[in-house]
């Protein structure tokens, strides 16, 4: 959410960036609620004025002026009480039009439609070239009975996993692996639940909007978030935060879900694309300052490019485009690691920073060193979810008899073990 304030004075780029972020919202509507609104309060202001004023004259005035006076108060107590039902409206007109109003870019953010504008800042990394044809990691799974999808589909239906024995066990090493790495880079371990209310989807900015992607519990005020984004952003939601305390920065690992709705056809086969997943989630609040939010922003971009490169994966970094970062977002990186049975990167790590627009839909505040109140700043990333990652950790560390080396980050969280699975065939030279 943006400060009313600054949308009538900055109409201009607020309306840019509706256009370049692709967001379907009327400003010109929104901006003439709030000019009733505002009308309609000082209407009401000044109302309440007189009849203050009214009720000093009351006992002064002669027997003959009081039934006047009294009767004047009724009917203003009168008209105010049916003003009541106008200005809940507009209000709340208002704040629904003001959920929607997206985020000002930042000056170095590309304009495009989609993820096909977004742009490459670099490579890290060599995928690696197989003296054999290599497999995809469904069938590396298959070969090793580390999955069982058509039972799992008859439990949980199409877009499910199961992984079974060291499969299980190089998920979890992963998720360990990416917690203690976090750690030691200074960021407070956080487990939480997926199970949240749906103001605190409002408060993160996945609703308005997003309501088609996220499973709600029938008969429950509950709702299952698609990452730990959505409750760490809302711990502190209406608080004064002392502004010593911060910056506060968290490595949260939840359960993960996600409806997929308009993804049908698309990914169904294997672990890129599954309604519920685990996740290890960046979360950093600061102080509302651009130079040190940007600092944060480069510092956790950095955590996920040191996890990749430690398990030994080849990565891009792309910074995406405007119509691809999402309303609240004034600046995002992806990062995609190398895919070897598509011959392209895919994504896996999301590195955004929000400005106060998440802060002022949470109420999140902390006082400055002058005394004075002022929203709090919030940036996120991805430190690892699976299974996805699991699918270039698969193939790009396949052998050729069918096994998968493990890298040596992961090793000590696997018992030591430095390839998992049993030869199961041998390929031909290429």
């Amino acid at each position: 959410m943006l400060d009313l304030k600054f949308i009538r004075e900055n109409a201009g780029a607020v309306q840019r960036a509706i256009e370049v972020k692709r967001v379907s919202l009327d400003l010109n509507e929104l901006l003439r609620l709030d000019r009733d609104l505002v009308a309609l309060k000082q209407r009401v202001e000044a109302m309440q004025t007189e009849r203050n004023a009214n009720a000093k004259l009351v006992p002064r005035a002669t027997p003959e002026e009081r039934s006047a006076l009294i009767q004047k108060g009724k009917d203003l107590a009168e008209e105010l009480k049916a003003l009541e039902p106008a200005l809940r409206a507009h209000d709340e007109q208002l704040r629904h039009l003001l959920l929607r109003v997206p985020n000002i870019p930042h000056a170095t953010v590309p304009v495009g439609a989609d993820d096909g504008d977004n742009v490459e800042l670099r490579r890290e990394g060599t995928p690696p070239e197989f003296a054999f044809t290599p497999l995809d990691h469904v069938e590396l799974l298959e070969r090793q009975g580390w999955s069982d999808p058509e039972r799992v589909a008859r439990v949980s239906g199409s877009r499910s996993y199961l992984l079974k024995g060291e499969a299980a066990l190089l998920e979890m090493a992963v998720l360990m692996f990416a917690l203690d790495f976090l750690n030691g880079r200074g960021l407070t371990p956080l487990s939480t639940t997926a199970l949240v209310r749906p103001e605190t989807l409002m408060a993160s900015g996945h609703f308005p909007g997003g309501e088609d992607q996220v499973y709600k519990i029938e008969g429950d005020d509950l709702m299952l978030a698609g990452t730990a984004e959505v409750p760490v952003n809302s711990l502190y939601a209406g608080e004064q935060l002392a502004g010593e305390t911060l910056p506060l920065a968290f490595a949260a690992i939840s359960a993960a879900f996600r409806s997929e709705a308009g993804s049908a056809g698309r990914d169904v086969r294997g672990l890129i694309r599954v309604h519920e997943f685990r996740k290890v989630e960046q979360y950093v609040i600061c102080r509302a300052d651009e130079a040190e939010a940007l600092k944060w922003f480069g510092a956790i971009l950095a955590n996920a490019e040191a996890i990749l490169a430690a398990l030994e994966l080849p990565y891009r970094v792309v910074q995406n485009c405007t119509g691809d970062m999402g309303a609240g977002k004034v600046l995002m990186y992806d990062i995609e690691a190398w895919v070897p049975s598509e011959a392209q990167y895919r994504e896996t790590h999301s590195c955004s920073y929000l400005g106060d627009w998440q802060a002022r839909r949470t109420g999140l505040r902390y006082r400055g060193e002058d005394g004075k109140l002022q929203f709090a700043h919030t940036l996120n990333n991805t430190g690892i979810a699976t299974p996805r990652i699991l699918v270039p950790l698969l193939e790009n560390h396949q052998q050729a008899d069918g096994t998968v080396r493990v890298p040596a980050a992961l090793q000590p969280y696997l018992g030591g073990r430095a390839v998992l699975g049993r030869p199961v065939r041998e390929l031909a030279d290429a």
